[in-house]
């Protein structure tokens, strides 16, 4: 007979929160974390309070982070109350594409809302002012929102940033009641703002953003009426790093670029001019003497750059890597040229039907320049988000 001791028989249940924690959070299959919270009222609640991101399948949103994805077409807010309740440290929360979702659907954001830091509403069509209201003073802690075609004000915007003053990413594209009296507020309010959508928001000029902060990196403005004031005020900040403002509307025929202070784009990698077509050479000296950084730069359609505008991108855009020159009606051999001569940096030339350019000039280029592929496709100039995005 021996004397052993006994040891004491130990369980998983017994084990404390943080452990259940640290194995919750390891769990790689999906089915495990999903039974997880089948075991008992302790490890639900272990399950529930894990949950970081929520959003649904009819959201397009692009965040799947630790996110739990449920199925929905009609979200009522009876039951986005349920699921607040029960997810109670949310930081990311999608609602895009629920198109019947009513302003009163978002008071449940009054009491569960202060940690969420991510909100996207992009097509609920249904969200006004009064939703705003819900948010502004629910979500203290916001740093990103999309309300892309919300039926939002500038008495919305101007509420909102107020109360979220460390709104960083905002999205208010195709929001077209909204003006620049609701940016001055947004720019004005928020001053860690680094990246802004105003998209097809026809109100905007452009001179709401005049004394910006420097924080601004990110700008999509396609499809805008700026003036040429606005687009001044748009890079007052001295931040900008990416600008998009392709298909631009001129309310006159100007060259606003053309006057701008070249240290406040001293920092520009990224710049979209696509569809611009009274940007003539006088805005694309200036451009290209001005933006010693510039990577991309898409000139896609715009008819008025001549010789002397590319010889000024070939002489002084030595980062420039990807260009685009699709279907610009003056780019000529000489242009080409010019182009070929300079431009060290460059890896892509995305270029086709340029009428004015003779197959001995691009084979020309293929030889001289090897090392550039030519792309013979137009490509939309794409935004480096990663670099603007947590």
């Amino acid at each position: 007979m021996t004397n052993d001791p006994i040891i004491p028989s130990t369980s998983v249940l017994q084990l404390p929160d943080d452990c259940l924690y640290f194995i919750f959070q390891n769990l790689d299959c999906c089915s495990d974390r999903e039974s997880f919270g089948l075991t008992c009222r302790r490890w639900l609640h272990i399950q529930n309070s894990s949950r970081r991101s929520l959003q649904f399948q009819c959201s397009f949103t692009c965040l799947r982070i630790v996110s739990h994805t449920l199925p929905s077409t009609n979200i009522l807010p009876f039951h986005l109350h349920q699921l607040l309740q029960r997810f109670q440290q949310l930081q990311s929360l999608s609602l895009s594409g629920c198109t019947e979702l009513p302003d009163s659907g978002l008071s449940v954001l009054l009491h569960y809302g202060s940690k969420l830091q991510s909100l996207h509403l992009d097509c609920c069509f249904g969200i006004t002012d009064h939703g705003l209201s819900f948010i502004a003073h629910g979500c203290p802690s916001l740093t990103t929102i999309s309300l892309y075609r919300c039926n939002i004000t500038d008495i919305g915007l101007e509420m909102l940033s107020e109360f979220c003053v460390a709104l960083k990413d905002v999205n208010i594209s195709y929001c077209g009641l909204v003006s620049d009296h609701g940016i001055r507020a947004l720019t004005q309010n928020c001053r860690n703002i680094r990246a802004i959508n105003i998209s097809h928001c026809r109100n905007i000029s452009g001179v709401g953003f005049q004394g910006c902060s420097n924080t601004l990196a990110y700008l999509e403005a396609d499809s805008c009426k700026l003036e040429p004031e606005g687009i001044q005020g748009i890079v007052s900040g001295g931040g900008l790093q990416y600008l998009n403002i392709s298909s631009l509307i001129w309310s006159i025929h100007g060259h606003g670029l053309a006057s701008i202070d070249s240290g406040f784009l001293s920092k520009l990698r990224v710049l979209n001019l696509r569809l611009c077509r009274t940007i003539g050479n006088e805005a694309i000296v200036a451009i290209s003497v001005g933006c010693p950084l510039l990577q991309e730069w898409n000139l896609a359609l715009c008819h008025e750059v001549r010789l002397a505008g590319w010889a000024s991108i070939g002489s002084n855009c030595g980062n420039l890597e990807r260009l685009h020159v699709n279907r610009c009606q003056n780019l000529c051999d000489q242009s080409l040229q010019s182009l070929r001569e300079g431009c060290k940096g460059l890896q892509h030339l995305y270029l086709s039907r340029c009428k004015r350019l003779s197959l001995t000039a691009i084979e020309m280029f293929k030889c001289l320049r090897s090392n550039v592929t030519i792309v013979d496709d137009e490509i939309m100039c794409i935004a480096p988000a990663s670099a603007f995005r947590s």
